[in-house]
């Protein structure tokens, strides 16, 4: 509003200066309407037509707050222009007030005003026509008028269009940033998902073995040095193993985009033997069988293999008795993964060692049923005979499973 009126008396200023320099029509719009019309004087003051300059003023002030009243303004002062005498500094703003009442009223109104402006140019061409009684002056004055009247109400129709558009692209783009942080937030999400699937797979296995190895020691004062000595080295074995693991995942955090590192550190299905190994290492006795003919697997499936391996044979050191069975079988496209295991009243660590009393975060089975689903596969867990059973099975197919874990 301050602008503005700003504006407007700049406005005044230039239109009282044209009017002192001359510029205005002191005749009414003809000789013959003055006479068509009695009360009419055929000349007016000067002074009088800052009258009609100071009303398109007025709508240049409230032109953005109250743009028909702007537009009520500026038609009253050019009115009383055209019968005083029009003045070059009144239509110059009224110009102005057509265009503010477009940009700025109710989205109809401009095309309402077109339309109107249009109509009154032909009708004042026609009356100026008559009253003149020359045909030639009609295409003048409609022209004249015309341009006078639509010019600033198409631009202000383009500029209306152009910020509308503009608008749309803004709450387009804001859609599209929240959609793209909604995106990042999920990707973050489910990279810790993933991170917190392998930290808890990579350590688990190691250290159960160490506490319940460590308890052995700590509970049985009947050992021999021979025995004490073989359990610290598999202690050893598991904490140094733990540490690789640990390190080689850091590694491929601070370089993700090394596929060459990726690919080194990267766990196989075909490394089962040393789980294995390392689960008898700890007192567990796995019986592992191997179906099949042993083939190269995608990267996902391979260490999605691995981890609900490692979990498994995790868990029945923990929870379970001492004989696992375990079974890797490659089949037509798929590979399946079995291990049974009894579980019987009492524990083989607290029937051994005494109770390690080991904590469990229960998100081994959670964890290796998004690693199976993750990769497109099948996974069940749960009771099986005397025993506790997990089974599943992974898609082999190169075109089935993408970096990542992501399924076609």
């Amino acid at each position: 509003m301050r602008r503005d009126a700003l504006w407007a008396v700049i406005a005044l200023v230039m239109g009282l200066i044209l009017l002192a320099a001359g510029a205005y029509n002191r005749q009414p719009l003809s000789a013959a309407l003055a006479e068509l019309v009695s009360f009419l004087p055929s000349t007016v003051p000067v002074q009088l037509l800052a009258v009609p300059l100071l009303l398109t003023c007025l709508g240049v002030v409230v032109r953005r707050s109250h743009p028909v009243s702007a537009l009520a303004l500026g038609t009253t002062g050019m009115t009383l222009d055209l019968i005083f005498g029009y003045s070059l500094g009144t239509i110059v703003v009224f110009t102005d007030n057509l265009y503010s009442a477009a940009l700025y009223g109710p989205s109809r109104l401009g095309r309402w005003m077109f339309g109107t402006i249009s109509a009154l140019a032909i009708l004042i061409g026609c009356v100026i026509a008559i009253l003149s009684h020359d045909v030639r002056v009609f295409a003048i004055a409609a022209a004249q008028f015309g341009l006078l009247g639509t010019a600033p109400v198409v631009s202000a129709l383009i500029v209306r269009q152009f910020r509308t558009q503009a608008e749309l692209e803004r709450a387009r783009a804001e859609q599209v940033a929240r959609l793209a942080e909604l995106d990042r937030r999920e990707a973050v999400e489910a990279e810790r998902a993933r991170m917190a699937r392998e930290l808890h797979d990579m350590i688990a296995n190691h250290f159960s073995a160490i506490a319940i190895q460590s308890t052995a020691v700590l509970s049985r004062k009947d050992l021999d040095m021979a025995t004490v000595r073989g359990i610290l080295e598999s202690v050893r074995e598991n904490s140094v193993q733990g540490m690789a693991e640990m390190r080689s995942m850091i590694g491929l955090l601070r370089q993700s985009g090394d596929g060459e590192k990726a690919e080194a550190i990267r766990r196989r299905v075909a490394e089962v033997d040393e789980l294995a190994t390392r689960a008898r290492e700890a007192g567990l006795d796995v019986r592992l069988r191997v179906e099949g003919e042993p083939r190269e697997l995608p990267a996902a499936v391979d260490l999605a293999g691995y981890r609900i391996i490692q979990e498994s044979l995790t868990n029945a050191l923990k929870h379970g008795e001492e004989k696992v069975d375990l079974v890797v079988e490659y089949g037509a496209g798929t590979i399946t993964l079995v291990a049974d295991n009894p579980v019987g009243a009492a524990r083989r660590a607290s029937r051994r060692y005494g109770s390690p009393d080991l904590p469990s975060a229960g998100a081994g089975i959670v964890g290796m049923r998004e690693r199976a689903s993750l990769v497109g596969g099948s996974f069940e867990a749960g009771p099986y005979e005397e025993g506790w059973r997990v089974h599943a099975e992974l898609p082999t197919e190169e075109s089935s499973v993408l970096p990542g874990g992501m399924v076609l």
